[in-house]
């Protein structure tokens, strides 16, 4: 089973983060919620990204924090050492892509939904 950071997440069920995290759980996957919104994500309690939390082996980070607030938690997301982060649209950032990749982590501008959808996760 993959384990997928979800940095961004929300409780809020309008949301793409949430709607991921959903269908995550709905093809198999762990998840890890972090955000700076308290609650929970399809019974999971969001973790505080503030307090930059250690959360263990994780396959993939997606990304729904946009290229101004990024910055900030390069260092702690090339740190989880996933073997790749989805930027999502709207997240795209091509100096973080290339931090990533210089740490030797895939980077994919796609969309979490749609790889879901076709079955490319």
């Amino acid at each position: 089973m993959k384990r997928t950071a979800i940095l961004g997440a929300t409780p809020n069920p309008s949301r793409y983060a949430f709607i991921a995290a959903q269908m995550l759980v709905d093809h198999g996957h762990e998840i890890v919620p972090i955000g700076i919104k308290k609650g929970q994500v399809v019974g999971t309690d969001i973790v505080d990204l503030r307090q930059k939390p250690s959360i263990g082996s994780i396959d993939t980070v997606t990304l729904y924090l946009g290229p101004q607030n990024q910055p900030e938690w390069y260092n702690y997301i090339i740190g989880l050492n996933p073997k790749r982060i989805i930027f999502n649209p709207g997240t795209e950032n091509f100096e973080f892509q290339q931090l990533a990749s210089r740490a030797g982590i895939e980077t994919e501008e796609a969309c979490t939904l749609v790889l879901l959808r076709i079955g490319s996760n």
